[in-house]
């Protein structure tokens, strides 16, 4: 099932709009198989200051060491529950276009669909409830250790929220405005993208919530297949090039070997190749060693990694490799003589 991403500015209510679509998606897949995860930087205990980039040098913010790690956490956490079976919703600023595609790709790589929700909040509205936040926090100081964080439902969207959940700093809050990368439908990993705004019903909500559910999990949902580059190819006999190449010359090695060993003075070793027959020849008076022919082998190899992908082309199809190494055997034995 798919990866729901929840996008947008700091403070906009996108813990508030994610609460109301997990409540959603619970109704519909109620007695169901599937299985429905809410992640975010509260259920994982990521605080909102690793995002601080004020106390930084100028020339590090760029690797901001504490942002990446929380980054790491909320992907691990993504992964673990991702599959066929689960409906996984992200809450939180996935602000970075790059993060997005990796979400993507990893959704694409256990073939589930994902998806982009974006909470549309105008600048002037999501700093006047982080404003409210703050000033809720400095006038609470002495009662912080038992003040309780309101739960995403406790708020309607085009109220003023005045809760005791974390706020940012002022300089956080701008910083990470002034860095968001708003997600473009253009792009295949923000598609398809469903938009929320502050002043959204529950009729709105509701029927953007329906679109969602269509693109991802009914009819119009898309048949998900991961990249060819990230499918491990079998070892059939058009599949993995470096099987069939270390197949085919460690049989002629091998062959080579035998040969020797029934007879002291073995000139010419007979290769079946398909309905042909290849002919090596041996260093005149002189017994070719294994160590010997396994350099050879592993130097021919490297020679020859470059033809992966380009199995059915040219000189690189597997029919051909047996051919190669003999000639390549036969050019290093002519030398040695």
């Amino acid at each position: 099932m798919p990866l729901i991403i929840v996008s947008g500015l700091p403070t906009s209510g996108k813990s508030t709009r994610s609460q109301q679509l997990y409540d959603y998606l619970s109704k519909r897949i109620a007695d169901s198989k599937y299985r429905l995860h809410l992640i975010s930087d509260e259920s994982l205990s990521i605080s909102r200051s690793v995002y601080d980039l004020s106390s930084l040098p100028a020339h590090t913010r760029s690797a901001n060491a504490s942002e990446k790690d929380a980054r790491a956490t909320i992907y691990g956490a993504v992964k673990r529950v991702l599959s066929d079976k689960d409906i996984v919703i992200l809450d939180g600023l996935n602000y970075i276009k790059g993060w997005r595609y990796q979400l993507h790709c990893e959704s694409k790589a256990v073939r589930t669909p994902s998806c982009i929700l974006q909470i549309g909040c105008s600048v002037d509205k999501a700093r006047e409830v982080n404003e409210a936040r703050l000033k809720k926090t400095e006038a609470e100081t002495s009662k912080t250790a038992d003040a309780e964080e309101a739960t995403p439902s406790d708020t309607t969207p085009g109220d003023t929220i005045v809760d005791s959940a974390e706020p940012y700093e002022l300089g956080n809050w701008d910083n990470l405005v002034f860095r968001y990368e708003e997600p473009n439908p253009m792009t295949r990993w923000d598609s398809p993208l469903f938009t929320l705004i502050w002043e959204d019903g529950e009729a709105q909500t509701n029927k953007v919530f329906s679109d969602l559910w269509d693109a991802i999990a009914g009819e119009a949902r898309k048949v998900v297949r991961p990249n060819q580059a990230t499918i491990q190819r079998g070892r059939e006999e058009s599949g993995d090039y470096l099987y069939l190449l270390d197949r085919e010359t460690s049989d002629v090695v091998k062959r080579i070997v035998e040969a020797q060993r029934e007879g002291d003075d073995v000139d010419e070793v007979r290769i079946p190749s398909g309905s042909a027959e290849l002919t090596i020849h041996l260093p005149a008076g002189k017994k070719v060693g294994l160590p010997q022919l396994q350099r050879l082998r592993r130097a021919f190899m490297g020679l020859n990694r470059g033809g992966i992908g380009l199995e059915a082309v040219g000189d690189m199809k597997s029919s051909r490799l047996r051919d190669t190494f003999v000639m390549y055997l036969n050019d290093a034995f002519e030398k040695d003589e």
